[in-house]
């Protein structure tokens, strides 16, 4: 196993907690009664949750570039 491939291992753990530190805007009861509320949904992101969402897309485009390496090797 090389390099390429733990820093792939890496970078994946990274990137499974960065989605899952998320927070999901929609709930449950919305999903399944069928109703969808649009109050909200034109929010921007501030503080935290910007960085976490700005973090989470170069997490993902690393662990692309990585892929991609890894299969080259």
């Amino acid at each position: 196993m090389g390099i390429q491939h733990i820093l792939l291992l890496i970078v994946a753990i990274m990137l499974i907690t960065l989605v899952v530190a998320q927070s999901s805007k929609d709930n449950i009861q919305s999903a399944f009664s069928g109703e969808k509320s649009e109050l909200f949904s034109n929010q921007k992101q501030r503080g935290f949750e910007l960085f976490l969402t700005r973090t989470t897309a170069v997490v993902a485009t690393l662990f692309i570039a990585l892929a991609i390496w890894a299969m080259m090797a």
